[in-house]
């Protein structure tokens, strides 16, 4: 009788215990379940959040490439107003979009690749930083964050710079101008079939100097300007020490301003040397500036010199207004939208614990 009491106790327990860890697996199965949720939530947002900013400001962005390569000898766009209601009077409503999807095409794989390139290269630079210094508390400095942003701007910028190419193209395409690229996939397969694959890439060095400045900048700025509100709390901005979305936008427009102020000049040579190598580019933009020849550029250096000789020091800033009118909602709402991902990330990380 005895041996079936501790038979029967046994079979209880191990009853329970198999209870126990199916609870336990059926716990963590949940767990993963909403990790795997918050992840995909955390993705999307990710990619959609830069197709909502940058759609909102196409009409800008486009002006600003129109500006930057426009003929200066047959001045159509000749300012931001005027260069609005001319779009909208010789192309329409779907003018002020031309080359938005292409543009959002890339800007998906473009800002997944630079805010988790940016990530990882904190992580390494630190990791490097503490060693070094033999401080586990260590923090990154402003100037680690440029290196870090500079890192993480230059590996998304070459993985997508060929959709960013034929983007400029179509862009500049107008009503009157002869239309050789249907879309993007039109155009990168005639670019490769008529310029070659290194066509792919014209403007690439000045885009990768770029970089260092205009995404450095973005994140150093920003950061920055995180760490010292926090710090010092001035104006009453930071409760509990959390940044409002609002303050968090004016440090996104601030940082965007910074930036793209110093890069600017590499952006319109950029812009201009895509241009090279089209046939219909003439149509646009003049080579020498007093004819219509076709654009020339033999490198960056000769872009420079081709542009200031040619039409001044300023032309280094054409468009640079509508460019820094779109940068506040561009780069403020992309900042703060990474923010949220941050944070969705963090719970994640406190529900796995």
């Amino acid at each position: 009788m005895a041996s079936e009491d501790v038979k029967t106790s046994e079979s209880a327990v191990s009853t329970i215990v198999n209870l126990a860890e199916e609870a336990k697996l059926a716990r963590e199965g949940v767990k993963a379940l909403a990790m795997l949720f918050l992840a995909s939530a955390s993705l999307s947002r990710l990619a959609a959040s830069p197709v909502e900013s940058r759609t909102a400001v196409a009409p800008l962005e486009r002006l600003k490439i129109l500006l930057q390569v426009q003929n200066p000898h047959s001045i159509k766009y000749n300012g931001t107003i005027q260069g609005l209601k001319y779009i909208w009077r010789t192309e329409g409503f779907r003018g002020l979009f031309k080359g938005n999807g292409t543009n959002c095409a890339r800007i998906v794989p473009n800002s997944a690749v630079k805010f988790f390139s940016y990530e990882q290269a904190s992580k390494g630079i630190l990791y490097l930083y503490q060693q070094q210094t033999g401080n586990e508390d260590a923090q990154l400095t402003p100037l680690l964050r440029l290196g870090a942003g500079a890192c993480a701007g230059i590996i998304a910028m070459s993985a997508t710079y060929p959709m960013d190419m034929v983007r400029g193209r179509i862009t500049v395409q107008t009503e009157s101008s002869p239309y050789q690229y249907r879309g993007m996939f039109h155009a990168l397969s005639t670019v490769l079939r008529e310029e070659g694959p290194r066509a792919l890439y014209k403007g690439w060095l000045p885009s990768v100097i770029g970089v260092i400045p205009y995404v450095g900048l973005n994140f150093s700025v920003y950061e920055s300007l995180k760490d010292w509100l926090i710090k010092s709390r001035p104006f009453g901005l930071v409760e509990d020490s959390e940044l409002s979305v609002t303050t968090r936008l004016a440090c996104g427009a601030a940082a965007g301003t910074v930036g793209q102020t110093v890069a600017y000049p590499l952006d319109v040579i950029r812009r201009r040397m895509q241009m090279v190598g089209w046939k219909d580019a003439a149509s646009v933009v003049s080579g020498d500036g007093r004819n219509k020849a076709s654009l020339e550029y033999t490198g960056m250096i000769d872009a420079f010199g081709k542009t200031v000789r040619h039409e001044g020091f300023g032309a280094l800033y054409k468009g640079l207004v509508p460019n820094s009118v779109k940068v506040v909602p561009s780069i403020a709402i992309a900042f703060v939208s990474y923010e949220v991902v941050k944070d969705i990330l963090g719970v994640e990380i406190r529900i796995s614990d």
